[in-house]
This record gives structure tokens, C-alpha cells and sequence, in this order.
């Protein structure tokens, strides 16, 4: 599974005026942004990223005749916030937010852990973070068929809408007040991992019910993100679950 490419003017203005699911869009770097201008307007309408790029990037991207624009589409459905909540209404739920995670292999490996410790969802920005590629696909092992992504345009404001359907927000952070053992998960929980270099928005971050920290003893600062999400996510199935004696 790779990402869809989408090429030439009239495909991609029809692409981004449907209902395709489109990552990204790219313009030659020659082209007369006026002829475009109708993608460019769109693409801006939907938030969609556009980076300006040489044709030898265009044509490496597809032998199709592109005219200097090329969109690449997911290569795998998203979920409605919607429909995700639908789906856990009424029963104890728990998300995973991630703010601004850039690396497809953290994303595969927090949906191959979201798969293994029950989780409901995984939660991303359509904006600066990674998106469901080929790469998280092969390192999810195949989670990423069982863990529903959901895109959103407003991280803050899907916090907003989770707290108004009962969940606690848990932030992590390497200057959080409380131990991550300490933090309570037996009620709807929604952890919330930042990016890989700068961690949590400060706005995100003052969302949060409260913010939890790994305790390290050793001389790395900080763990990888995948790393210190599946420790929370264990966390929490630990506290929601009984251990099972023989």
C-alpha cells in the first residue's frame, strides 16, 4: 500500500473538489500560479498542505503527463470524529492524541500497541503530522486495519468535544507533576502524545486534566514516542484490567 498519486490539473481539481482523501498536493516550481489558481484556492479551502517542488521531483512521482501539479491521496480511509464516537457511546472508551508526531514508524507502533492493549482510537491533526502511509501500514503489522484513525482539523477543539463526552484528558510531558503510575484511568481516558522534537503545543498542553511523566534514572533525557505512549497505554489497560490467575 503506498500513497495514491493523483496527477495532471483538471484530475487533481476534480480530486480535491470530490470527496478523495488527498495528503498533500505539489506545484512545479515554473508553473504560472495564476493558471492554478482555482487548485491553489481550493486546496487552501481544505486545509490541504501545497509545497512548491522542481519538475524532477513531479517526475519521479509519476510517467503520467502532469502539467506541474501532482496530489498524492491516503492510501487508507480515515474515520469520522463522528463516527468513532458513535461507536464507543456508552461504553468505557479510551484515545490516543497525537500533537504533531511527524515519524510514519511511531504512528505504526502505536496502532500495533493501540491493537494490543484495546484501545479505541488514534486521534491526529490533518496539519503537520504524518498521515496514514505505506511505511506506518508495513510497521503497524497490520493494526492499522483494526485501529480506526481519525483525522481532525482542530486538535484543541476535539479535546473540547471529548471532555463534553466524559474523558479525561492525560498529557505527557517531561516536566509533568505526577508520575505516570499515579495518574487515574479507570474513567474514559484520552492519552495525549506530543511530537517527536518539541512534545506537547502549550496550548494542548493546558488542556490537559493533568500531565503525567515517565520517571528515568539513566542519562537519556527523553524516550521515543511510541515507547513512552505504549507505556501509558499499558498503564491504563493495567488499571482497567484484572490480572488473570491461573
Amino acid at each position: 500500500m503506498s500513497d495514491s498519486v493523483i496527477a495532471g490539473r483538471h484530475a487533481v481539481r476534480e480530486a480535491l473538489m470530490g470527496d478523495a482523501d488527498i495528503n498533500k498536493v505539489f506545484i512545479q516550481d515554473s508553473v504560472n500560479k495564476g493558471q492554478i489558481k482555482d487548485i491553489l484556492d481550493i486546496a487552501r479551502k481544505k486545509k490541504v498542505v501545497v509545497q512548491t517542488v522542481p519538475k524532477s521531483k513531479l517526475d519521479g512521482l509519476t510517467d503520467e503527463r502532469h502539467q506541474g501539479v501532482v496530489a498524492l491521496g491516503s492510501p487508507h480511509d480515515y474515520m469520522p470524529l463522528e463516527t468513532l464516537m458513535g461507536r464507543i457511546e456508552g461504553k468505557r472508551a479510551n484515545l490516543v492524541i497525537l500533537d504533531g508526531l511527524e515519524d510514519p514508524h511511531n504512528l505504526g507502533s502505536i496502532l500495533r500497541t493501540c491493537d494490543a492493549t484495546g484501545f479505541d482510537g488514534v486521534i491526529i491533526p490533518n496539519r503537520r503530522s504524518v498521515q496514514l502511509t505505506d511505511t506506518v501500514a508495513k510497521t503497524s503489522t497490520g493494526a492499522i486495519e483494526h485501529v480506526p484513525v481519525v483525522r481532525v482539523t482542530n486538535i484543541n477543539q476535539t479535546i473540547d468535544k471529548l471532555k463534553e463526552k466524559g474523558f479525561w484528558i492525560a498529557g505527557s510531558d517531561g516536566k509533568g507533576t505526577m508520575d505516570y503510575r499515579e495518574m487515574a484511568a479507570d474513567v474514559n481516558t484520552a492519552l495525549v502524545i506530543g511530537s517527536e522534537g518539541k512534545g506537547i503545543s502549550r496550548k494542548t498542553l493546558e488542556k490537559c486534566d493533568f500531565v503525567v511523566q515517565i520517571p528515568m534514572v539513566g542519562h537519556i533525557t527523553s524516550l521515543n514516542a511510541s515507547v513512552s505512549a505504549a507505556l501509558l497505554m499499558y498503564e491504563v489497560f493495567r488499571k482497567q484490567n484484572d490480572v488473570r490467575r491461573g
